[in-house]
């Protein structure tokens, strides 16, 4: 749900009240939840990307990979390693490196990690991807301009760059259109 921040206020106990302007109907929601504990998450909005931005990077890793002769897994998956913005970094005990592992790439496809010894006794460093399930509207558009480079020197016929860029238009318009909605 969409929100803005109003106010927060100090109490005496040392307690805080936060305010919370929101869009949409909220009032069924509170009558359940009045006076019960709840779990509280708070986080920057960021516009979602489109399934038409998912259909257009899959449309790609599937020439890609048919081109190549590859799986269209591989594709995928080569071609999140190859932006930015989209990994962390993290020195895990060996012992709980494969208990990591497991639980990170069982989100998803693109949820990725490379292992590295470190230099810290029985440590290792590893590089996390997060899946493009999770990415910000540019994270995919940079997905997206990696994929089309990578078929244009594939000699894979793309859009034009006008197309690209009234495709990406339109996008532009329906992301704003889904903000507008909600506000």
């Amino acid at each position: 749900m969409l929100g803005k921040l109003k106010d927060l206020t100090l109490n005496r106990d040392g307690s805080q009240n936060v305010t919370i302007t929101v869009q949409g109907d909220f009032r069924q929601a509170y009558d359940e939840l009045a006076d019960k504990d709840i779990d509280v998450t708070i986080k920057k909005y960021s516009k979602r990307r489109s399934m038409d931005s998912n259909n257009l990077a899959w449309m790609l890793i599937d020439q890609i990979a048919e081109k190549m002769g590859i799986t269209k897994n591989e594709v995928y998956r080569n071609a999140i390693k190859e932006i930015g913005g989209v990994s962390d970094f993290v020195c895990v005990k060996n012992y709980a490196v494969e208990h990591f592992v497991k639980g990170w790439v069982h989100k998803g496809l693109g949820w990725q990690v490379d292992v590295e010894p470190s230099k810290l006794p029985g440590c290792s460093n590893l590089t996390v991807y997060y899946g493009s399930s999770v990415f910000t509207t540019k994270q995919m558009n940079d997905l997206i301009n990696s994929l089309i480079q990578e078929a244009n020197q594939l000699g894979i016929a793309t859009m034009t760059q006008a197309e690209i860029d009234r495709s990406l238009a339109v996008w532009a318009k329906k992301q704003n259109e889904q903000v507008d909605t909600t506000a």
